[in-house]
């Protein structure tokens, strides 16, 4: 006899309990819907069947769908800034701290795809619970510490130039590289190590004989 889609969806339900487990269960699950099907398309019971919970049991740790995204954004810049602060407390030279932040930026970005794109490759989404915000701020902190190695080096003369520029051009190019390798996994890349240490030698050659 076969066995029907209400039974076998309440047989695939996970029993209750692990609440930071199944916390991060949720939020890694809402990631993937977010990225295939938009914030729109994406819907608390998607979320919900993708990690065998009902709605119901799901709104016992998010109120709603914005609360996901507010904090998939908030751990995706956390991440990225606790990465950056080691670098800025380091007393390695300038030039190298810069460096570092930028491999940093993009190993982080490698290993988390889906984050990294609602973060940064998702168009902004106003929420009740304020993601867009959130990445507006916690995005212009990272940036600030960049810039503020960045004028480190400009006043010991290793680089030239408008620290906010050379920063944004930094920021570009690791984001682009990060885009481009998330986004287009089908192109027949180079050999991925190969590939970020060439463009990151071009980018601070660059830098530096200006």
């Amino acid at each position: 006899m076969p066995v029907s889609t209400t039974t076998a969806s309440r047989s695939n339900r996970k029993a209750k309990g692990e609440g930071h487990e199944r916390r991060a269960e949720i939020l890694a699950a809402a990631e993937r819907i977010f990225v295939e099907s938009g914030y729109e398309g994406a819907t608390i019971r998607k979320i919900a069947d993708e990690v065998g919970l009902s709605s119901t049991a799901l709104y016992m740790h998010f109120a709603d769908k914005g609360e996901i995204l507010n904090e998939i954004c908030r751990n995706t810049f956390e991440g990225l800034a606790e990465r950056n602060r080691d670098i800025l407390e380091d007393t390695a030279p300038t030039l190298a701290r810069l460096r570092r932040i930028a491999e940093s930026y993009v190993a982080f970005g490698l290993e988390h795809p889906n984050a990294y794109r609602l973060a940064y490759l998702t168009p902004p989404v106003e929420t009740p619970h304020g993601a867009e915000t959130i990445a507006q701020k916690a995005g212009g902190e990272l940036f600030a510490a960049v810039v503020s190695v960045v004028e480190e080096a400009v006043e010991q003369g290793v680089i030239r130039g408008d620290a906010r520029v050379l920063a944004q051009i930094i920021w570009a190019s690791v984001h682009g590289v990060v885009s481009l390798l998330n986004t287009k996994p089908y192109f027949d890349w180079a050999d991925r190590d190969v590939l970020i240490r060439t463009q990151l030698d071009v980018l601070f050659n660059g830098l530096t004989s200006r």
